[in-house]
């Protein structure tokens, strides 16, 4: 159980980075995650179960988290400042389901 969980959590972690280093290939900017609120959950359970701690998490590989409950699953990771005037500015995550 505990090996699922870390893995699970390695495999988040690792998605995240991966859309934020492809977002920054582009020439953006990374700066927020956006989580549903299912993925959010799944989120702070694995961390509850791996680092122990009633603490949520508000950031992700030094992105800000901010939880948009019409993501559910899925977790968007984005350039805030270029969001809305730039294709391409985000990155889209499937977290869980």
């Amino acid at each position: 159980m505990v090996e699922n969980v870390r893995g699970e959590l390695i495999r988040v972690l690792s998605a995240v980075e991966e859309k934020a280093n492809e977002l920054k290939m582009d020439g953006f900017e990374p700066d927020v995650v956006l989580f549903g609120r299912e993925a959010y959950n799944f989120l702070s359970s694995l961390v509850k179960s791996e680092l122990g701690g009633e603490e949520l998490p508000t950031e992700l590989s030094g992105l800000k988290i901010v939880i948009l409950d019409e993501l559910r699953g899925y977790a968007v990771v984005i350039d805030s400042k270029a969001l809305g005037f730039a294709l391409g500015a985000a990155r889209r995550i499937r977290i869980v389901g």
